[in-house]
């Protein structure tokens, strides 16, 4: 198809053309040839260009293909979960591991009877988790909840039953450092019961059966928080036909019960000797008449008699002496006693004669005529001073006690 367009403007970028229907067209200026000027007319052929077009098609699906097969060829799949072990009050859980195809994670979250029991940590990784703190003999529905940015998908429910007491099947024993004898033992009791046995410390282990607190396996055990107990635990839940609580079997708890064979020797020689003889087990006195009360006596048996009554005796003599002697010192107790109330009331009359001398008046000097008076009057006082003298170390000789003893100066007759 052949156009003749005239040139109008001419611009460095841009030239404007005009058809013969008088309408403008912005052409490329670069595209006309260099020469052209205002008022030019050019010719413009316009043909469509069929090898071109079918080339590009083909660019175009080759492109469509690469990236379909890069980002859409698979995509993010469904979690499958499943129950791994059951017992009365926990539930393991696992699942495989979870297919993004060329998605994004968002989270991964475990629901529990139709309601989010929460995230799980690192979904990525892990691929199973253990659900504790559940009720016995009880059921629940688990699932998945996988969103991304391609999409959320849901895992199939699964629905576990918790065990009853009595049903021992979901134990899951790993042994420790244990004799060859205490190991044959267990896993033989392990069959009975019908409990598991595995190696290794797991997610699904519910006892960690142990006699040394060592060892890598051990360590595990602790860091996980699993019960470590003694063999004779799986014994007793073996006879008692239940489970039963671990608070006495573990390792570290003190053990209560009959002594066992691996006690001491001297420990059980001591247990095993006689207890001391006492008066009430003495043998029984010979008949003096030398006779028998259903059996003769013996030589041997005479001469353990005669030595019993012969300790016997000194202990007696012994005893007695102690009577005497502690009845002879709370004599001498006593005999002090007396004494020294008996001085105590000697320095009490001192102290009192001193004060009353102290405190008698002086004689004022008078007239002859009046000394044969005071010489009477001196010798009356006398006489009643030696009087009261006299009857108060009487009162002190017979425990008693004297007027004047704690009483004041004045409460004292002269």
């Amino acid at each position: 198809m052949l156009v003749s367009l005239t040139v109008g403007k001419v611009d460095a970028g841009v030239t404007v053309l005009l058809t013969p229907d008088k309408r403008l067209i912005e052409f490329p200026s670069i595209l006309l040839p260099p020469d052209i000027s205002s008022g030019s007319i050019v010719d413009i052929t316009v043909a469509r260009n069929t090898a071109s077009e079918s080339a590009a098609e083909r660019a175009f699906r080759a492109l469509q293909d690469q990236i379909f097969a890069a980002f859409g060829a698979a995509e993010p799949a469904a979690p499958v979960l499943r129950c791994r072990n059951a017992t009365q009050t926990s539930v393991v859980l696992e699942w495989d591991p979870i297919q993004l195809a060329t998605a994004d994670l968002i989270s991964l979250a475990l629901f529990r009877n139709g309601q989010k029991a929460g995230n799980i940590p690192r979904p990525t990784a892990m691929h199973s988790t253990k659900i504790s703190g559940l009720a016995v003999d009880t059921e629940y529905a688990f699932h998945l909840v996988l969103r991304t940015t391609a999409g959320t998908l849901t895992s199939e429910r699964v629905v576990v039953r918790t065990h009853k007491m009595t049903d021992l099947s979901g134990i899951t024993i790993t042994t420790g450092i244990l004799p060859a004898a205490v190991r044959d033992g267990l896993t033989r009791a392990v069959e009975r019961i019908g409990a598991k046995l595995v190696d290794g410390v797991r997610i699904d282990t519910t006892h960690f059966v142990t006699t040394e607190g060592r060892g890598l396996a051990w360590e595990k055990a602790n860091e996980l928080n699993i019960p470590v107990v003694r063999p004779e635990w799986v014994d007793a839940c073996e006879k008692n036909g239940r489970i039963l609580g671990v608070t006495k079997f573990y390792l570290d708890a003190v053990r209560t019960g009959p002594p066992s064979d691996e006690r001491p020797a001297a420990t059980t020689a001591a247990a095993a000797a006689p207890p001391p003889q006492t008066h009430k087990d003495l043998p029984p006195e010979p008949p003096a008449n030398g006779g028998s009360v259903g059996s003769q006596t013996s030589p041997q048996e005479a001469a353990g008699y005669a030595a019993a009554r012969k300790e016997e005796s000194v202990e007696d003599e012994e005893e007695e002496s102690e009577v005497e002697s502690d009845e002879s010192d709370e004599e001498a107790v006593e005999e002090k006693v007396r004494s020294g109330a008996q001085d105590e009331q000697k320095v009490r009359l001192e102290e009192r004669d001193q004060q009353g001398l102290a405190s008698r008046p002086k004689p004022v000097a008078v007239e002859d005529a009046g000394d044969e008076d005071d010489e009477d009057d001196d010798d009356d006082h006398h006489h009643h001073h030696h009087q009261d003298r006299k009857s108060e170390e009487n009162l002190a000789a017979k425990g008693g006690k004297s007027p004047g003893d704690g009483a004041s100066f004045q409460d004292v007759a002269l």
